[in-house]
């Protein structure tokens, strides 16, 4: 199982700040969906007919239990208590809010 080391999760933080700036700014109208599509497709997040869908890579297919439980816990806070494993080792949240995706992330 893989697990951050402190420079993986500063480079993830890192991430996040930025992807957070872009969301405001696709909120507040100064990013079009063009200017935004490859921003958020490289965060993970992909635009469906009824709302966005989180894909979370899971590195080698391999969680702990912690790591389990934190993904039930984003399902339920921020989806709608559930979450899909996918062939490609990843699972995806379907019924994700734009302005939550950071949240997530972090």
């Amino acid at each position: 199982m893989y697990k951050y080391d402190n420079y993986d999760q500063a480079l993830v933080d890192a991430r996040v700040t930025e992807f957070r700036d872009q969301v405001a700014r696709r909120i507040a109208g100064t990013l079009t969906e063009d200017q935004f599509k490859p921003l958020r497709l490289k965060n993970g997040l992909y635009l469906q007919l009824h709302a966005y869908m989180l894909r979370v890579a899971i590195p080698y297919g391999t969680l702990s239990g912690a790591q389990m439980r934190l993904l039930g816990d984003i399902a339920d806070k921020y989806d709608r208590g559930y979450g899909h494993f996918s062939t490609r080792q990843n699972i995806q949240y379907n019924w994700i809010k734009l302005e939550e995706t950071p949240d997530i992330l972090a």
